[in-house]
């Protein structure tokens, strides 16, 4: 098997989610930084492989893969023979399905830009970023009392994708404490094999 490049950035929750899927999925693999700071997304060679000049990438061989859900599906159905990760069950798959869009929709406009704000002085809507990630905390709170995972017995993409952005939800200064299922949640994925841990970004000193 040859070595799966990734192409990322290490403080990003979506080259997280690839990163993690990479290790759980035992594949070797080479990480390659982009230098998000200096814009090294916007340069030729790498719009050669992402036109949207967006981490992460993967080059498996001929195949890329642009997009972090795209990468955690291609990651799966190639690679996970047991679908384990991505079931062919279909209401299974439609449920995976559904929490691959909330990654992208309220994960993203929530703790995801909350944290771009806070970290990154991104120009977006603090206020609004929090609000949303209130709202989707309140949603998955009851619905993790009492499970284990968001679909199925055991751990899929879907809580890949949610993963990183929730976990890092408090570099946003949005706070986890008051949601117990959710904190549990969190450190089953963090007890899974071979789990890949995101690096925490250290402030300045004030």
């Amino acid at each position: 098997m040859a070595n799966i490049v990734l192409h990322g950035f290490r403080l990003s929750g979506h080259s997280h989610r690839a990163e993690l899927m990479l290790n759980l999925l035992r594949l070797p693999y080479e990480f390659r930084h982009v230098d998000l700071a200096q814009g090294a997304q916007l340069r030729p060679q790498f719009l050669a492989l992402n036109p949207f000049g967006i981490v992460p990438v993967i080059e498996d061989g001929a195949v890329v893969v642009a997009d972090s859900v795209a990468i955690l599906v291609y990651l799966a159905t190639r690679y996970d023979p047991e679908r384990r990760w991505l079931p062919t069950d279909p209401v299974e798959a439609a449920q995976v399905q559904r929490w691959l869009s909330v990654a992208q929709g309220p994960v993203f406009n929530g703790p995801c830009a909350a944290r771009l704000v806070k970290l990154f002085k991104r120009d977006l809507d603090y206020e609004r970023a929090v609000a949303t990630a209130e709202r989707l905390f309140a949603v998955l709170e009851p619905y993790l009392d009492g499970r284990d995972f968001l679909v199925g017995n055991g751990a899929t993409l879907a809580d890949v994708a949610l993963y990183s952005y929730i976990a890092q939800a408090p570099e946003g200064e949005v706070s986890l404490q008051p949601y117990p299922a959710i904190r549990a949640w969190l450190a089953r994925i963090e007890a899974l094999p071979n789990f890949l841990a995101m690096p925490v970004v250290q402030k300045p000193a004030a």
